[in-house]
């Protein structure tokens, strides 16, 4: 009897941890997500549009039939701009849709539904880090016109070492003052082909490669 119950207790915790085990998550804060979730997620970090302007950025502005309002400038280390007929606006923080509603809020005291567009020139940060076991830890620059993946990133850094946990990679990423923590199984890309894992990477991302415990 005790030998069954034995066996049937090993079974369980067999499919338990299988079924652990071909879960890939994404980490967001502390929420474990399922597969089809990720997928979803993966999507939705590709196709963002939600850059938040920085200072240092070099942001080109351009305000409809005002042509002689358009402007190329620098943010300032504050955070601001300086802008004809308003002064100074903050910017910092904000997303270019966001950044243009400001200005066009700030601009109807002065134009009849004044329409603003927004053009982000040069970034001030697109370096990204990548640390853990990989063979040459590293900051990478990347150019502002040019866009790196989170492969490129760990080629870029020698690859893996051999102790490397590359089924747990994770992206640590802040956005709007939260930190997230995106977990990628690297092996999907590299050994399926499965190319939506290969998560754009954002200015100031880190990557980390944790050591395999086996």
């Amino acid at each position: 009897m005790r030998n069954w119950l034995n066996l049937n207790l090993l079974i369980l915790a067999l499919v338990f941890f299988v079924a652990c085990a071909g879960k890939a998550t994404v980490k967001n804060t502390n929420a474990v997500i399922s597969n089809q979730q990720i997928s979803k997620e993966i999507e939705n970090l590709k196709n963002s549009q939600d850059y938040l302007i920085q200072a240092g950025d070099l942001v080109e502005i351009k305000v409809y039939q005002e042509d002689d309002m358009d402007r190329t400038l620098r943010v300032a280390t504050n955070g601001s701009i300086t802008f004809p007929l308003i002064g100074n606006i903050k910017i910092a923080g904000l997303t270019v849709s966001a950044a243009e509603q400001s200005l066009e809020n700030a601009l109807q005291a002065y134009l009849k539904t004044p329409s603003v567009s927004f053009l982000i020139k040069e970034y001030a940060n697109k370096t990204v880090y990548v640390l853990g076991e990989v063979k040459k830890p590293s900051s990478i620059s990347i150019l502002p016109e040019k866009t790196m993946t989170l492969l490129e990133a760990i080629t870029s850094a020698g690859g893996f070492t051999d102790v490397a946990a590359i089924s747990k990679v994770k992206i640590l990423r802040t956005e709007n003052g939260v930190q997230k923590s995106i977990e990628v199984d690297v092996s999907r890309i590299t050994k399926e082909g499965n190319k939506q894992y290969d998560i754009p990477l954002k200015p100031a991302d880190i990557v980390f490669v944790p050591q395999s415990l086996f």
